[in-house]
């Protein structure tokens, strides 16, 4: 379908267009503003955000306590670099580490950092307390991944808009199909450190794996003496109802990002025990803005929010009412609905249109969601969301649907 653009809109979009890489194909709307989970357009046109950064707008557009937060700590200072010691950083990495009930932290800025940290660790523990030979540590991973997008990371990925045309790529790492616990158990050896999964696969279109597969890992690694590694950079901090959406299944390190940095900075982190993380030493990894004083104010102050147990809750309930909601049009438009807390993946019939026109008309409607592979579309709205708001996106959908 053809959007109509405005006379407000145009010349954004033709700014970006023209002075912009074109690695995104955003749709034709140009935002302005944002509180809590709306945002408005330059035209003045406000939206339902059902998208929230991926994930890193858990806590909505604005936070009050999170803004309060950023702002008191840039009258402050805002850097240092690691070369020094800040007053936020050594609060911030108890109260993160308590929150996943962990020994130790190591902030870093972006999800793909905090997944190459877990990586490395993951190599150095092996060799250095595994005693894999040098050079020869593999990690054992899941189809249809997304752990970001640097040139390790997309050497594990399956998705060839991802990985295509960036090789050489970089070995030892081991692919097997999501939610099959015999496979992934067959692909390890004596060489392997550890087995990196998402706990429900996001950009794939919130894929759910069967209910014994996660304790299956978890038993399976702590037999091989193997780390399993949790990527909740998009499923944690609340998104499925409970902080970590491998709970009740521990992981031996947890990788943080997306809504940690509560929709203001990039703020990331991975979270292990001193057995794991204490094998780095002064030297061997970092970064200029890593647990950086701005990021550490910020993350405190979500962490405090998490601490509540508000939100989970929330996605919890609200949750429930969107799932019913979408449920009730398989069969009407949708082939397929799936996902937890406020996290859904909906399957449009393709013979309907694909997941870009459903987006589009949406966003005709007031609502802004992402489509992904094909005909389905990904909800995942902020968690402070009310029923009458996903009210509002389902009713909308409906109305696509039958267009």
């Amino acid at each position: 379908m053809t959007t109509a653009v405005s006379s407000s809109t145009g010349p954004f979009l033709d700014q970006a267009e023209r002075w912009t890489a074109h690695n995104y194909h955003p749709l034709p709307v140009v935002i302005a503003s944002g509180e809590g989970a709306w945002v408005t357009d330059v035209d003045g046109r406000r939206y339902l955000d059902c998208l929230a950064g991926y994930s890193a707008l858990n806590f909505g557009h604005r936070h009050p306590a999170l803004i309060a937060a950023a702002h008191a700590q840039l009258d402050r200072i805002t850097l240092t670099s690691r070369a020094f010691v800040h007053d936020q950083f050594g609060p911030f990495c108890e109260e993160l580490a308590a929150l996943c009930g962990k020994d130790l932290v190591l902030p870093m800025n972006t999800g793909a950092e905090a997944v190459e940290t877990a990586i490395k660790v993951a190599r150095k523990w092996g060799y250095k307390v595994k005693g894999v030979p040098d050079g020869q540590a593999t990690i054992v991973v899941a189809a249809d991944n997304f752990h970001g997008r640097t040139t390790t990371i997309i050497s594990f990925s399956t998705d060839p808009d991802a990985r295509a045309d960036y090789g050489p790529y970089t070995p030892g790492f081991r692919i097997v199909p999501y939610g099959d616990l015999d496979a992934l158990t067959s692909a390890i050896d004596d060489t392997t450190v550890a087995v990196l999964i998402e706990p429900i696969q996001g950009e794939a279109g919130v894929l759910v794996p069967p209910p014994d597969y996660l304790p299956g890992v978890r038993d399976v690694c702590t037999v091989k003496n193997v780390l399993f590694i949790a990527d909740e950079v998009q499923s944690g901090l609340g998104r499925t109802g409970s902080t970590f959406a491998s709970s009740p299944v521990v992981p031996d390190m947890y990788v943080l990002g997306k809504a940690l940095g509560g929709g203001i900075v990039p703020v990331s982190a991975v979270a292990a025990s001193h057995d794991i993380l204490g094998v780095l030493r002064p030297g061997e990894h970092g970064s200029t803005f890593g647990g950086n004083p701005l990021a550490c104010a910020v993350a405190r102050a979500v962490i405090a929010l998490l601490n509540t147990g508000e939100f989970q809750a929330n996605a919890r309930t609200v949750g429930a009412h969107l799932h019913e909601r979408l449920n009730a049009l398989v069969g009407h438009g949708l082939t397929a609905v799936r996902g937890r807390g406020l996290w859904a993946g909906i399957d449009i019939d393709p013979a309907l249109m694909t997941g870009r026109q459903a987006c589009e008309a949406l966003m005709a409607r007031g609502v802004l969601a992402k489509d992904t592979h094909g005909s389905t579309l990904r909800l995942a709205p902020p968690l402070h969301v009310t029923a009458e708001d996903v009210d509002v996106a389902v009713d909308a959908l409906h109305a696509v649907l039958k267009s």
